[in-house]
């Protein structure tokens, strides 16, 4: 098994919500700017789910958030789907087979981090199998109450801290090593 690793990636609320952050993450700061660039500097692959997939193929090929967009538009793509991609996107392909046997594979061979960005059920699913390396968080001070929150369902599963950061506008930026 080589060095690479799983890494999900995530923008949260502080009770857990990861569904449609842009309506809870209404500050943006240099610490958070600094935190996603660190984020994806290490990976060379994304893997997503087929609802981020769609909404960020609308999305990002006109955006300039930098430097998330060139990364995102560039860089290999991944999306766990059962049908086609309708919708074109540079470097994007659908996953054939299961998702945790491809992972799995892709992480056997040589090359950076791969990515696990937005996609809820992807992460989920990912989690539960063990093949997550590390989960980076960005942790919004509000509580929407409601949404689909990332931690739900899953077994039991510990993490080391390896780095927290408390951003300008009181976020937190933490990442874990997952122990199991």
């Amino acid at each position: 098994m080589g060095s690479r690793k799983v890494v999900v990636c995530e923008l949260l609320s502080l009770d857990g919500v990861a569904e449609a952050p842009d309506g809870f993450f209404t500050e943006w700061d240099d610490a958070l700017d600094a935190a996603g660039a660190d984020w994806i500097a290490t990976q060379d692959a994304v893997v997503l789910g087929r609802r981020s997939y769609d909404e960020w193929a609308a999305f990002w090929p006109g955006s300039e958030i930098e430097p998330f967009a060139t990364f995102i538009n560039a860089v290999p793509k991944y999306v766990a789907t059962s049908t086609p991609l309708d919708r074109e996107w540079a470097n994007a392909s659908a996953i054939g087979g299961e998702l945790v046997d491809f992972v799995r594979d892709l992480k056997s061979r040589p090359g950076g981090d791969i990515g696990v960005h937005a996609s809820i059920s992807v992460a989920q699913t990912l989690l539960a199998a063990g093949v997550v390396d590390e989960l980076r968080l960005a942790i919004a001070p509000t509580v929407p109450g409601a949404g689909r929150r990332l931690l739900d369902g899953l077994p039991s599963i510990r993490l080391a801290l390896i780095r927290s950061v408390i951003s300008p506008t009181g976020h937190l930026i933490v990442d874990y090593r997952v122990l199991g």
